[in-house]
This record gives structure tokens, sequence and C-alpha cells, in this order.
């Protein structure tokens, strides 16, 4: 280790000791700090580390979480960065806390990381496996189309060759490159009907060959599925890593087979379940046993603003974080299965984290909001008058939305609500926030970001 590294690695965790003792928070800026002295510092950080990467759109954390969750079972204690800190400040300030990796000795790290930020952080930090979840639009100001997204993921893998990568073999656009990677497929395999095509308002289904639209042989969600061109022949090719049935889906569980194995997860929603079928793909792939898989799974739970439930008082609350309209219907599909009825509060901020274009809440499908028992709905958050006219628009009684200005209005809200559950839709920002209140209360547990 150079001294300009020994030097960025002191000044950074320096900080990140005054964060944490005294401000009983974390931060990025500790990985800030230490960039400012070695912009390389990752490589030396990283050395020595078997480094799996997260990647996608959607459903990074929990993916990364569930992963973490079977390799500590199998091989001790795993790297990783929790609560979602996934650009290269996050990552550095992740590795400062980590414990060094000498050589002959194999310690895992499981990070999820940006799609934009990959192709920088490759540069340092050398994976030996990627895994890619999907791609739909998101923070469309930040990353363009979904086509310019995966260019930036195609670009971060290539900067570790040697690296295998799993992808979603469900979601057409990670078929239409040749990598320069090996690749392995996981996808679902538990149904299958004549071609046809998908909801007419999905993006993505176009053929990468020829450019007409895709039929689908089996279509999950949104453009995921068994896809097929019936002009020039393009599909999906044959998976390596398959979930062979649904045997239950609930809105706090998931019951699904997997290469011939029952799984369960502790998370609801289709959506989740192909987090699951990633996780156990990275598994399969360092052989680890159903067994282990199976246990790591048990002790599964909703992190971070992922379908996070808390508290308060007599009531159960939970968080869902929420981005883009896929992820905000898939969060809505969840939401029915709820058998009882419930408060809804929705959170949209405008940050650059979030996206600053909200636009997007005009493609979620809010109109679905009718096939639930919900009581009342609350807006907060910087654009709380945008989404309570998103409600009004989907033919909610206006007279049950109610906008708070404030976040810690929120929070009096769900202390005083009569309902006994309670959802929270936010954005990323929002839910952050919302997150920080709620830990100051001792409502849910801190985590250092």
């Amino acid at each position: 280790m150079t001294i300009k590294t020994s030097f960025a690695k002191m000044a950074g965790k320096s900080s990140q000791f005054v964060l944490e003792k005294f401000f009983k928070r974390g931060s990025t800026l500790p990985g800030k700090i230490a960039l400012k002295f070695d912009p390389e510092i990752l490589s030396a950080l990283t050395k020595n580390y078997e480094i799996v990467v997260v990647t996608g759109t959607n459903g990074k954390t929990l993916t990364t979480a569930l992963t973490v969750g079977i390799l500590e079972k199998a091989f001790g204690k795993v790297v990783t960065n929790p609560s979602g800190a996934n650009m290269i400040t996050g990552i550095v300030a992740t590795f400062l806390k980590a414990p060094k990796a000498n050589a002959g000795s194999k310690k895992y790290a499981v990070l999820e990381i940006d799609e934009a930020s990959l192709p920088r952080i490759t540069q340092y930090l050398k994976p030996s496996l990627f895994v890619f979840t999907n791609i739909f639009r998101d923070q469309m100001d930040r990353y363009g189309e979904i086509y310019t997204t995966y260019d930036f993921i195609v670009k971060g893998a290539a900067n570790s060759p040697e690296a295998t990568v799993l992808l979603n073999c469900d979601s057409p656009i990670f078929n239409s490159k040749k990598l320069v990677n090996q690749v392995k497929y996981y996808g679902f395999d538990h149904e299958s009907h004549q071609p046809k095509r998908a909801h007419y308002n999905t993006e993505g289904v176009l053929c990468p060959n020829c450019h007409r639209i895709l039929d689908f042989k089996m279509n999950t969600y949104a453009n995921l599925g068994d896809y097929v061109c019936l002009n020039c022949g393009f599909g999906r090719p044959e998976l390596d890593y398959k979930l062979t049935a649904l045997t239950e889906i609930t809105n706090t569980t998931s019951h699904f087979v997997i290469d011939d194995n029952d799984y369960k997860i502790n998370v609801g929603g289709l959506y989740n379940i192909y987090n699951a079928l990633a996780a156990v793909a990275v598994a399969e792939y360092y052989h680890v046993p159903s067994e282990i898989i199976k246990a790591g799974f048990n002790e599964s739970k909703a992190v971070f603003g992922r379908q996070e439930t808390f508290q308060v008082g007599d009531k159960t609350a939970t968080i869902v974080l929420i981005k883009n309209p896929v992820g905000a219907n898939q969060a809505l599909e969840m939401m029915k299965l709820a058998p009882y009825p419930f408060t809804l509060i929705s959170l949209l901020n405008a940050d650059y984290a979030d996206g600053i274009d909200t636009s997007w809440i005009w493609d979620a499908d809010f109109e679905s909001i009718h096939d639930m028992a919900i009581d009342q709905i609350f807006t907060g958050g910087v654009r709380h008058s945008e989404m309570a006219r998103r409600y009004r628009v989907a033919g909610f009684d206006e007279a049950k939305i109610k906008e708070l200005d404030q976040m810690a209005d929120v929070v009096s809200a769900i202390e005083n609500q009569a309902s006994d559950h309670i959802y929270i839709l936010a954005t990323y920002t929002a839910m952050l926030q919302m997150r920080d209140l709620l830990a100051s209360k001792g409502y849910v547990q801190r985590v250092f970001k």
C-alpha cells in the first residue's frame, strides 16, 4: 500500500469514526474524503476479495441482502452495503470499515452498484461475478432510455472480462448484445402459452434484431418473461437456473420452487421472487447446497425501506420504496394481496437521487387503488400536491385525501391513525427522511448510509 493510499485510508476512517461516534450516523462522506487523497484507493481496499456485484434498475438492495444471507451461512461474514450507498463514495466507505483480505484467505463481498456508476467503479474494483437484475425506465433525466442504461452496465462488466455474468434472461434487453464475459442465465419457467403481446404500455419489447414487437409465451410483469419474435425467431436462451413453480404469494411471504427445491422468503410480491431467484443463482454458482440456501432464506426479511415493517403502538406500518412506474405497479400489486383494510401514505420527492422529473407517476397504475380497502390517503414530501392530484385523477374520494407539508406531520399521522395497518409508498430521499424521523423515535433501527 502506497503512502498516498495509507493517508487516504486514515483520513477516511477518521472521518467515519467521528460521524458514527459523535453524530450517531454514517455517511458517504468518508469515501469522498478518501477519494480526494487517492482516487484509486478502491483497488487497494478490495484486493484479494471475492466480489459479487448486483446491478440493474429494480431489486438491487433486496437481491444483495438475500445473497449476503445465504453466503454468510456458507462462508462466514460478508462485506456489503446494506443501506444502498451504491455509488463510488459509498463503496469506498463500505470498504473503509471492512477487514483486510489477505492472499490465500477467501473473503466475500456482495455489493449493489448503481448502473451509471458501474463503469467508473469497475476500473478499480474487480468482481468475480456480476448479477444483472432488470432494466426499466428510471430517472430518465439521469439515465436516459433503457438502452443507455444497458450500455453503462455492459461497459462496467467489460472492465472485468474474466468475471461471469448471471443475467435475468427474462429481460429481452439483456439478450440484445454479446458480452465479452461468460454468461449464465436465470429466469421463470413455470408456465407457457401461445405467444401474445404484453400490455400496450410496456417498454423494452422491441426485437433487437428486426425491431418488431416481441410476443410472450409467458409474461410475469412489465417486459419480463419468455419472449419470442414471430418475425425473425429471436427468443429467450436456455436457462441455467430456473423457477418452475409459484406455490404461494402473499403480501408478506412468497413460496416457490427453483431447480427442484422448495424455498420461502419473508417478503411479499411477485417481483421479489426474481430477487430470490438471482440470489439462488449466485449460491448455486458457488456450489452452496440447497439446505444452506433455505437456512439463509429462513432468516430473510425486508430491508431498508423495501417492505420494511415496524410497530407504532398497536399499529403496523410498512414502508415500500418506489421510484419508477414498473416498481410502483409491483408495489401496488403486492398491496392488493393484503387481507385487511389500511391507510395509504404516499411520499414524493424530486431530489437528484429520486429523479428530478416526477412525471413517471402518471404512467404508474394508481387507478388500482380501487381494488384495495383503503380508508384514507395522506400525501407528503416536496411534491405532495402533485401526488394528491394523481390520486384525485385516479378517482379516489377527494374528501379522504389529505396533504401534509412536513415529514414530522406524516409521523404524527401514523401515530394518530385509527387504522391498524398502514402502507407508506416513498421515493428514495423521502424514504430516507422518513426512516430518520422514525429512528429518532425508536420505531425503526437506524442504518448508517
